[in-house]
């Protein structure tokens, strides 16, 4: 669309994804950030936010939907509607927003339009969509070529259609450029050379440049400011401007304090919006500082003041994160809305330059009317066929009720199941594991249910290091007998760091770090060479679904560590009576 717009030079270099800019997301392929672009079309501006699908960053959806005045759904043609489709869309839908359909990937041999088209329909059905949202267009495209056409079977030459479709089905902003100014901040950037920026959109009424304005705080507060800088949106740039209308996205600059859902507005007729509302977080995790012995080795940042300082920014540009202090000064508890989320923040913060340990993923409860309640979780699991009754098992076993299966023909089958939230938390290896790595899990915050009462831990235990040291291909040679390594010689370590999973229920004490002796007496056989079974490495999602209660994961730049939380073994609780040391 940027392209076909006229937006790039012909001769213009532009990279695939241009819109993903952030590293995690071009490295993981997901959206993250909400992200805003403009172009035109024919003389009409035309502004695009582009917001994450994961429910996890749901924060990200909510306020970037504040901004428009309709959405273009974009379903694969052959995968049809997931999970994260039904939770933007639902959220569209409650904001009454024009809807355009679009299935992409049109040219995909295991194509079937007809039949996700149906599957949308009795999306929107499902989710109580207006007589008049259910008349939305469709159009059929393939962006790999840039084209889009009314028509299946019809090969389109441009992306016009689906311009033309914006222009027809999404209405105009409904504002009125003389009523008096009223302005959301719905997005923070920052600059080094301008300081804090605000993006959000104009409502009513004109923001000038130089012009005296007030900002109604959170708190009810009225602060009187001063607009030093005024941008609007062309492309991926930031354009100057002197003046911007209702119905437009704008960016400030210079106005220090300012904080998302805040409203600028004339300060001598006020005019304020509700703020916004976000879901609640359904996830918990502990931020500490690092206390391994190999702390402020490769990090930059690694006191509390630094993680708190660092929690605290998140906190301004993240509104779907919460951070609550602990009785230690050196440890937070902070909530957000699953796994992935969380993850992307330790794992931002690690390439900033911060150290810190993470505990285990814990899910949020509450009381209501004298009840515990937990949350709930729909989730749906793509497989091969003939993994289907391990999928149902390892299911079954975390409290999973299954709600729907339907084979396509394709060799592959999709099932739906409403799962506790806790029950989610290491599902995603387990199922790659058992499936030999061809499942496709997706989930959906469901609502809040009953306490669905304990479940069954993590069946294996921890092989911990007794001694601190550098591991040996010798020990290790020894140990891989008793499980599966998560690390290769050479490695240095110390007492209490996890140094693999243990075959059996329990923890064990190893020695990794011996050494073959050597002797002058000449062996009667020449020694075997030693062959280690190739270590699995966990990466940071991997270790925070595999760590106990009683474990960190630690968290450097460099590095990623499995340890107990109390590291000396004669002072750590034996989660197994049989827990003998191994190679001593």
């Amino acid at each position: 669309m940027l392209r076909q717009s006229g937006i790039f030079r012909s001769n213009q270099a532009v990279t695939d994804r241009v819109m993903d800019s952030n590293d995690l997301e071009r490295e993981r392929g997901i959206t993250i950030l909400a992200k805003n672009t403009a172009l035109f079309y024919h003389d009409t501006k035309i502004n695009i936010v582009d917001t994450p699908g994961h429910s996890d960053f749901g924060g990200e959806v909510e306020r970037g939907l504040n901004m428009v005045d309709g959405v273009v759904l974009l379903v694969d043609a052959s995968e049809g509607p997931l999970p994260q489709t039904r939770y933007v869309l639902q959220k569209a839908l409650r904001k009454s927003l024009a809807p355009i359909v679009v299935l992409n990937k049109i040219d995909r041999q295991d194509a079937r339009p007809a039949e996700v088209l149906n599957e949308i329909y009795d999306l929107f059905i499902d989710l109580d969509a207006a007589e008049e949202q259910l008349d939305f267009p469709v159009l059929y495209t393939n962006a790999k070529t840039g084209t889009a056409s009314l028509k299946a079977d019809e090969a389109g030459t441009d992306l016009g259609p689906l311009f033309e479709a914006i222009l027809k089905s999404i209405p105009a902003p409904a504002a009125d450029a003389d009523a008096a100014l009223q302005l959301q901040v719905l997005n923070l950037d920052y600059s080094d050379y301008l300081g804090r920026i605000a993006i959000g959109r104009v409502f009513h009424g004109r923001v000038r440049l130089g012009a005296d304005v007030g900002i109604a705080k959170l708190d009810g507060q009225m602060v009187r400011t001063r607009i030093t800088k005024l941008y609007t949106f062309r492309g991926l740039k930031r354009e100057e401007t002197e003046e911007v209308v209702a119905g437009d996205i704008v960016a400030l600059a210079g106005v220090e304090g300012i904080q998302i859902g805040e409203t600028v507005t004339d300060p001598d007729n006020p005019s304020v919006r509700t703020p916004i509302l976000i879901d609640e977080p359904t996830l918990a995790m502990i931020f500490t500082v690092n206390t391994s012995p190999l702390a402020g080795r490769e990090g930059e940042f690694v006191t509390s003041r630094h993680l708190r300082e660092r929690l605290d920014r998140e906190l301004l540009t993240n509104v779907s994160i919460r951070v609550e202090p602990q009785e230690s000064a050196d440890a937070f508890r902070v909530l957000g809305r699953g796994e992935l989320q969380l993850a992307i923040l330790i794992e931002t913060m690690r390439r900033e330059g911060y150290e810190l340990m993470v505990g285990k993923p814990e899910i949020v409860l509450k009381i209501e009317d004298g009840r515990k309640m937990e949350p709930q979780e729909q989730v749906v699991v793509d497989c091969p066929e003939a993994f289907v009754g391990v999928v149902i098992e390892k299911l079954g076993a975390r409290r999973g009720e299954m709600m729907q299966m339907v084979n396509h023909g394709s060799g592959r089958v999709r099932m739906e199941f409403k799962i506790p939230a806790r029950g989610l938390i290491g599902l995603r290896g387990a199922l790659m594991t058992e499936t030999r790595g061809t499942a496709l899990l997706h989930s959906l915050f469901a609502g809040w249910v009953p306490y669905q009462g304990e479940m069954a831990a993590r069946p294996t235990g921890s092989l911990i290091a007794d001694r601190a040291g550098t591991s040996t291909t010798y020990a290790l040679n020894n140990i891989q007998e008793r499980g599966t390594l998560f690390m290769g010689p050479g490695v240095e370590m110390y007492e209490g760091m996890i140094v693999g999973e243990n075959a059996r229920e329990g923890d064990m004490d190893v020695n990794a770090t011996k050494e073959k002796k050597l002797t002058n007496m000449r062996a009667s056989v020449a020694d075997e060479a030693i062959r280690l079974v190739p270590f699995r490495a966990p990466t940071l999602e991997q270790a925070l679904e595999f760590i106990a209660d009683d474990e960190f994961v630690e968290v450097t730049p460099k590095s990623l560590r499995l340890r107990k939380k109390i590291l000396a073994s004669n002072r750590r609780p034996k989660r197994h009576k049989d827990s003998q040391p191994v190679g001593v």
